[in-house]
């Protein structure tokens, strides 16, 4: 069985395949200083980032132990809302994983989209990393989003987006999804805040310097 820990593979993944984008990506792999910056950009709480990453690793490990190598599982989890994919082999398995995650200290709420299939091929993971890739390069492009609120989660051709995001955040990055090759399905699993809200979190996420905005002499 292969159960991974999505925080930050997909975005890693852009480095690799979108070498036009390397500076955008690459401070995920280069340096700590860039790494905390990325931390510090993130609209949840350091420790709601600590959590989701506790979160991921226990339920992961937890699975694996449980159920072995007869299902592929993936766990996600923000703002302590765990995104569960991947395939079992029967019903009663997708309830077990669903039961195991539950259980794990910090979860607030579980989205199961465990699918009672075969598992899927290298191939097909592969194509969906691809996938996953392009989007997040997508969302970096983008002038009017913020790339780094978003996590994005691709199974068999099925796009998950999860984040702390306006309604009009969620509808674009919506748009950016089902325009990218390889996606079949958009599943939006948003915690929505209003703008007014986002307003009050920008200061932390603005470039260390603006444009002046003084009047010229």
């Amino acid at each position: 069985m292969k159960i991974k820990s999505c925080n930050f593979c997909a975005t890693v993944l852009c480095v690799v395949v979108f070498s036009g984008t390397l500076s955008a990506c690459a401070p995920l792999i280069f340096g700590g200083a860039a790494m905390s910056a990325l931390v510090a950009t993130d609209r949840r709480t350091s420790g709601a980032q600590l959590e989701d990453e506790g979160i991921e690793l226990r339920a992961a490990g937890r699975v694996r132990e449980s159920l072995g190598d007869r299902v592929h599982v993936n766990v996600t989890s923000y703002n302590r809302q765990v995104l569960v994919t991947g395939e079992v082999p029967n019903a009663q398995d997708k309830q077990l994983v669903e039961q195991i995650v539950s259980r794990v200290e910090n979860v607030r709420s579980i989205v199961n989209e465990v699918s009672v299939l075969g598992n899927t091929t290298l191939t097909q993971r592969s194509s969906d990393a691809l996938t996953t890739g392009k989007i997040k390069a997508a969302m970096v492009d983008a002038k009017d989003l913020y790339s780094n609120a978003f996590k994005v989660v691709t199974e068999r051709g099925t796009t998950y987006l999860m984040g702390l995001v306006t309604q009009r955040e969620a509808t674009r990055a919506t748009d950016i999804a089902r325009s990218t090759g390889g996606v079949q399905k958009v599943v939006r699993i948003f915690e929505i805040i209003s703008e007014a809200e986002l307003e009050r979190t920008l200061p932390r996420f603005a470039p260390a310097s603006k444009p002046s905005t003084a009047p010229k002499t």
